[in-house]
């Protein structure tokens, strides 16, 4: 008998042990995933009795915002102007959802941080619904909408940015989605908005201007540019002025745009050689300077490492190793170096702002619902171990933003120039297989005040003719 009331409390000990791993495992491990879960309606029919807060840009305007409804769900998320801010702002689905700063913001934009539950506290004792937060955004609304313009109805992104703070002016990608569609209560309209979306083969809910890389072209030879200046070398110096390069390793030569020479004098300078984007010189130069030295500058500027940003950016890359044919391939920017549009800003702020990284940032404050300031913005100098926050010296930032200048004065680039103002700039123009048209490119910054980098793949046009326009009237 005894034997059997032991087997029965040995049982009943591991059924209560299971149940209370299951229900640490439940709240601890699976609990934010359950409570994101859209099928979780009782949460849902909660968070939807909380008027979110509004996402704000500008003066106030609001983006985004929550409309009192009849329904179970009280609340209706709308968007102001959707396309012009959706791939920043993001959706709140019940059904599909979050994602941008609906995702990133969720706790402030609901007044969950512990921070404000005495201010939440209060609106219920005084019989007023739960109010979220105010989350205001650095984006400049006249330089969005610069952006768009600029870019018009070409597939492409526009990233703007203070060089000195990090804060960004625009973030803007193209083609963009209406995000009302996915934040409506109507659920077979939400999946009907959604699948069309997600089956439209130009991929508007990609952020083109943070998730997606592309080949770099001729903006990578900043990246050599940089790494020559590193090593002691300086504008002035000269080298050999070639129509064709043929790597070691490889019978493949390397040619200039049009199969030409870059000067019609036997030798060329790097600053004259940057600033008519001479593909012979950079290969050469790369081989010269090896793939250590490339490598480890463009991981200095960037390359291979996570960008800090309240949202998701996808790692420009270079490869760890190369060999002396593929790296005189990558340093015009092909091979298999991949960089984002907002990395390209990064890099042009870098060197506006003497060799310094700053941390991007898009928000610029988080705001109670009286007003009271409960955070303030995630900005500052890019600090990350094993790597410095200056990434250049001063002296190579400096040489470098005025061989950058004279690409847009007297280079490639003087579609981007701006009479009365300092203008730096680089275009690129990269091939890829799987485009019929090329990758046009140009980064740059204007009087060392905003840093600007614009990228438009599949065009029939390069750096010069397509991007560099662009660049100039959001500049």
């Amino acid at each position: 008998m005894n034997h059997q009331v032991r087997r029965v409390s040995g049982a009943m000990l591991v059924l209560f042990l299971a149940l209370a791993i299951n229900l640490n495992w439940l709240q601890l491990v699976r609990g934010p995933a359950l409570a994101d879960n859209p099928a979780n309606r009782r949460l849902l029919v909660a968070q939807y009795g909380i008027e979110r807060g509004p996402i704000v840009v500008g003066s106030n305007d609001r983006v985004a915002e929550s409309q009192a409804t009849s329904g179970d769900l009280e609340y209706l998320r709308v968007y102001n102007e959707p396309e012009l801010y959706a791939h920043v702002t993001g959706y709140a689905s019940f059904i599909q959802g979050r994602t941008g700063i609906e995702r990133a913001f969720n706790e402030q934009l609901t007044g969950t941080p512990t921070n404000v539950l005495a201010e939440n506290l209060t609106d219920l004792l005084q019989g007023r619904d739960a109010r979220g937060n105010t989350v205001r955004l650095t984006i400049d609304p006249d330089v969005q909408r610069a952006a768009r313009t600029a870019l018009a109805d070409r597939t492409g992104a526009v990233v703007a940015m203070e060089p000195a703070t990090g804060r960004i002016l625009a973030s803007y990608a193209n083609p963009s989605y209406d995000p009302n569609l996915l934040a409506s209560h109507d659920g077979g309209a939400v999946l009907d908005a959604f699948d069309e979306y997600r089956l439209d083969p130009d991929e508007p809910l990609l952020d083109h201007a943070t998730r997606v890389t592309y080949a770099p072209g001729s903006i990578f030879k900043v990246i050599v540019a940089a790494a020559a200046l590193e090593s002691g070398m300086n504008p002035g110096t000269a080298f050999e002025n070639t129509a064709s390069y043929t790597p070691p390793g490889t019978s493949v030569p390397i040619e200039n745009a049009g199969g030409g020479f870059c000067a019609s004098t036997p030798t060329i300078t790097l600053a004259e050689a940057l600033a008519v984007s001479c593909n012979t010189t950079f290969a050469q130069l790369a081989v010269t300077l090896g793939d250590d030295a490339i490598i480890a500058t463009a991981q200095d500027m960037g390359f291979n490492r996570p960008i800090p940003y309240e949202l998701p950016v996808a790692g420009s890359t270079i490869p760890a190793e190369l060999d002396d044919a593929a790296l005189a391939q990558s340093a015009i920017g092909q091979r298999d170096v991949r960089m984002t549009a907002m990395h390209g800003a990064l890099v042009a702020a870098m060197i506006a702002n003497n060799g310094v990284a700053m941390r991007p940032f898009v928000v610029n404050d988080v705001l109670s619902p009286s007003g009271r300031t409960i955070q303030g913005p995630e900005q500052g100098v890019w600090r990350e171990s094993g790597y410095s926050e200056q990434v250049i010296s001063s002296r190579s930032a400096e040489l470098l933003q005025d061989m950058m200048v004279g690409v847009v004065n007297d280079g490639t680039g003087t579609a981007a120039l701006i009479g009365g103002y300092d203008v730096a700039g680089k275009t690129g123009t990269a091939e890829d297989p799987n485009l019929d048209g090329d990758i046009a490119w140009f980064i740059g910054s204007i009087d060392d005040d905003i840093a600007v980098a614009v990228v438009v793949p599949d065009v029939d046009g390069g750096g010069g003719t397509v991007a560099a326009p662009i660049a100039r009237e959001v500049m």
